[in-house]
């Protein structure tokens, strides 16, 4: 998988911008400020339709224009498909795939694919449990397009849920009578979603670890096979009889539990207005061997082992696409800078095979002579190749 041609309109810096791609490696060279992350980040929102760099679509449209326009051409196993999406913020975005619009602007997600590095990847491994989550969401999304509409369910549902326990809080005072009521209407909801999602998660984490401790040994050099390890903890436990398969449950064998951990915390639900129990309270453990026990990157590991997990993450993501069918777009955003020569060369190397692999550096030198292909200079919004 490849995109041909990237065609912005209002998009970050550019007002309109027309650019030729090819397969193997491109990267974009230029001093910062000057646009070059705004490329590869919109071929990553077609991938998302969110960005690796904000969490909302306001600024992604140029200052003074109403919306953005992001369109590629996409090559797949020879076939080529033209996808576009019109972001619109405070308001619906719209989706086409060669030019037919789709019904609803989430069905472009996974039609491409991409993976990215990026400074912020840090916040995988030593971030809050938000950034760790939506990890696995994102690449539970791509593989899987339609967990995009169970992941907005899930949210929508928790904050209703949210708004009514403030409002049951009040009720046990002797006002809003019935809000109790309809509370457990949405803990059905609740439940039926969220066990939908935490049994993907689970079963995601499942396939993703032997491919991180597999990355992480490439990418650590010296360390062993079995250095590197992830797991997935619940806000209840998904099996309290010890029964079953708790590594790739199923949606309907969580709901039990699920619903216990609820009635067991309803009163602390209660008094602070806020849902204590389901996915959005998990966290991806994330740990390496040390002697004759585990622990936790975060708190424990040192910058360059810190780093060294972070990429792991990535690279295991993108062997898991692959393998899934597809060779994922890779997008490698100024993160050279940030890595050691020793690790430089070596995360060159795991992914210089790549069909695609679209690189953004401040200067030349910092991209690796194994990734050598076609360069642009991106200098004020405009792009040249060299």
């Amino acid at each position: 998988m490849h995109v041909a041609h990237l065609s912005l309109f209002d998009f970050r810096s550019y007002p309109s911008l027309e650019l030729p791609l090819e397969p193997g490696v491109t990267a974009f060279v230029g001093r910062n400020g000057q646009g070059k992350t705004n490329l590869v980040e919109a071929v990553d929102y077609l991938s998302r339709l969110s960005s690796h760099r904000v969490a909302s679509d306001a600024p992604l449209v140029r200052h003074g224009a109403e919306r953005a326009v992001v369109r590629a051409a996409v090559v797949r196993e020879g076939r080529s498909a033209t996808l576009e999406v019109e972001i619109n913020p405070g308001k619906a975005n719209r989706a086409r795939v060669n030019r037919a619009a789709l019904p609803r602007a989430r069905e472009l997600v996974g039609l491409v694919r991409t993976v990215v590095f990026a400074p912020d990847d840090l916040a995988l491994v030593k971030g809050d449990p938000t950034d760790r989550r939506h990890f696995l969401d994102d690449l539970l999304v791509l593989r899987a397009p339609r967990y995009a509409g169970v992941r907005a369910d899930y949210e929508r549902i928790l904050r209703q849920r949210n708004t009514l326990l403030k409002t049951a809080g009040a009720a046990r005072r002797g006002s809003a009578e019935g809000a109790l009521a309809t509370l457990e209407v949405w803990d059905d909801h609740l439940v039926e979603v969220g066990t939908q999602l935490l049994a993907a998660r689970l079963a995601l984490v499942a396939d993703l670890r032997p491919y991180l401790a597999k990355a992480y040994a490439a990418v650590a050099r010296g360390a062993g096979r079995d250095a590197a390890d992830i797991a997935y903890r619940s806000s209840f436990e998904p099996d309290p009889e010890g029964s079953g398969d708790t590594e790739r449950p199923a949606a309907a064998d969580l709901a039990a539990p699920f619903r216990a951990a609820l009635a067991e915390r309803r009163k602390d639900e209660l008094d602070r207005g806020h849902s204590l129990v389901g996915p959005h309270r998990d966290e991806l453990l994330c740990t390496l061997a040390s002697s004759e026990t585990r622990l936790p990157v975060k708190g424990y590991a040192s910058h360059g082992e810190s780093w060294s997990f972070a990429l792991a993450l990535r690279l295991a993501s993108y062997d898991l696409l692959r393998d899934d069918g597809d060779d994922p777009i890779l997008v490698l955003d100024d993160v050279f800078a940030e890595l050691d020569a020793g690790r430089r060369d070596q995360l060159a190397e795991l992914v210089a095979g790549a069909e695609q692999v679209l690189v953004t550096a401040a200067v030349a030198e910092d991209v690796p002579a194994a990734l050598a292909g076609a360069r642009f200079r991106v200098a004020d919004a405009g792009v040249t190749r060299e």
